[in-house]
């Protein structure tokens, strides 16, 4: 078996999902107009290693519980729309090269599934391993369930999906890919045999500098 992992933010797509998605809900009325500068705060810590991502997720996520299930689920369709042309072309027709090949394909991303979903629809991409919400009579209470789909847990994650499809454990595959922009996701990227960074930061281009990683810097 052939498997395609690839990461959200800054590599499906060229941007963060997390501060699209609160742009996307104070224009709605459901977070306070200072919500994205909060946010952007959470981004910075990603960046610089410090991220509680619990914390970072109930921010995001925990407004959500007074909205009626009907509502939210709209305004997701109403962020799948609006983010459908914003997608990277180069790395859409990456996937579909792997599709094409019969490569089985997956979003792997710390973005909740709540904001995650709309992309991979959009992408077609019919497996997403992503940071569940906790439901509560359909409602997200903020927590997480389980471990969170970041850093080492990605691996995890990833293991898991893989079993309840009854696939092969990604050390057993014949060829795997993960594409990222993060240094967060170098213990994904040591497990599959061909590591691809997109757009790296500092620390993720320097590994790929040392280990002879490609990297690809396209749009």
């Amino acid at each position: 078996m052939r498997l395609a992992l690839f990461d959200l933010d800054h590599t499906l797509i060229p941007f963060d999902s997390g501060t699209a998605w609160t742009r996307h809900l104070v224009a709605r009325g459901a977070l306070p107009a200072d919500a994205e500068r909060r946010h952007l705060e959470f981004c910075h810590q990603y960046v610089a290693g410090t991220l509680d991502i619990h914390a970072m997720h109930h921010a995001l996520i925990a407004p959500l519980a007074g909205v009626d299930p009907d509502e939210l689920r709209a305004w997701r369709e109403e962020f799948a729309q609006a983010m459908a042309s914003h997608l990277s072309p180069a790395l859409r027709e990456r996937v579909e090269r792997h599709r094409e090949r019969g490569d089985l394909c997956a979003i792997v991303t710390a973005t909740s599934r709540l904001v995650a979903e709309p992309f991979a629809r959009a992408l077609a991409i019919e497996h997403l391993v992503a940071t569940e919400p906790v439901l509560v009579d359909g409602r997200p209470s903020g927590a997480i369930a389980g471990r969170p789909c970041y850093r080492e847990h990605k691996v995890t994650r990833v293991g898991e999906w893989l079993d309840r499809l009854g696939a092969p454990a990604l050390a057993a595959c014949e060829e795997s890919w993960f594409y990222s922009d993060s240094i967060s996701d170098l213990a994904l990227l040591q497990c599959v045999t061909h590591p691809v960074a997109v757009r790296p930061d500092p620390r993720l281009r320097e590994q790929c500098r040392i280990a002879g990683w490609p990297v690809l810097d396209e749009p």
